[in-house]
């Protein structure tokens, strides 16, 4: 075993890794790690804080990257080029079951942790959040009452007003469904698209011919399947958004002046794709 142990290493160990990194870009330099990690400045004393800071921290993050991913798919679907954007959907809806993990690290926190720091957060509030807003304008859920908390940030403002102004993904496979022959009433795509989109009947036979015979609309159905697969993680999301501040705070009001978990169960009866739920119903 002594002989054994004075074996060299083989050539590709870690005794053969680059180490001087004078002039030259290391892991942490490539990664921005010093302003990264010094991102987390608690404002309290509290240990969990920083628990709390590191959650919403990476949830930007990965919303961030959700946007990313979006915004390629919808480009996609606008060029009629199906195939690549199913992987954006798909990995959006991997992005969403991250995220549903994090809120169970989260819900080690008890009443007790967090009403220790509480005070610290002020008026901040998830609510306030401009990359979910943006999250939720691209998959179709306009409200243009939802820009006020931003007016203070002329440039958070008009990136949200922008993303109220432009079609969403659902609308943009809407407009696919016109090109692909299908009959959608004109209503339907001359609406006001700052407005939440509305359920409609012909998209509704659109999408039941869709799924009644899918070997000829293969990548129709397909489309379809990934933007319900997305919605359904997403719902997911929203529920141990729900769950998870209920056992934290019960039913007090939100930082930010919601009504907390009230208003939380009231966002959980949005829909983004009603019709490709409906059509469930129609087969």
């Amino acid at each position: 075993m002594e002989n054994e142990a004075k074996q060299p290493l083989p050539p590709h160990s870690a005794t053969a890794a680059h180490t001087d990194f004078v002039g030259a870009m290391s892991y942490g330099d490539y990664l921005h790690l010093d302003m990264l990690l010094g991102a987390q400045q608690p404002r309290s004393d509290d240990h969990d804080e920083m628990l709390f800071i590191i959650i919403h921290q990476a949830t930007e993050l990965w919303m961030k990257l959700t946007l990313h991913e979006l915004a390629a798919a919808r480009r996609l679907v606008i060029a009629d080029d199906l195939q690549p954007a199913f992987k954006h959907l798909a990995r959006v809806s991997r992005i969403q079951s991250q995220l549903i993990q994090s809120w169970d690290v989260l819900s080690t926190m008890t009443p007790s942790d967090y009403s220790r720091f509480r005070d610290a957060l002020g008026k901040s509030s998830g609510f306030q959040s401009a990359q979910y807003r943006l999250i939720e304008f691209a998959l179709g859920n306009k409200q243009a009452s939802m820009l006020a908390p931003h007016r203070h940030r002329a440039d958070l403002l008009a990136q949200l007003t922008e993303a109220l102004e432009t079609p969403s993904l659902y609308d943009e496979a809407i407009r696919l469904l016109v090109r692909r022959g299908f009959a959608i009433d004109a209503s339907v795509l001359s609406r006001d698209v700052r407005e939440p989109y509305q359920a409609n009947a012909s998209v509704l036979a659109a999408w039941a011919q869709v799924y009644r015979d899918p070997r000829q609309y293969w990548d129709l159905y397909q489309l379809a399947e990934e933007l319900i697969d997305l919605e359904d993680w997403f719902q997911q999301w929203r529920f141990r958004h729900v769950t998870t501040v209920q056992r934290i705070i019960g039913r007090k009001r939100g930082t930010g002046g919601t009504d907390g978990v009230g208003y939380l169960r009231q966002v959980l009866d949005v829909t983004f794709f009603p019709e490709l739920w409906d059509v469930r119903t129609e087969l």
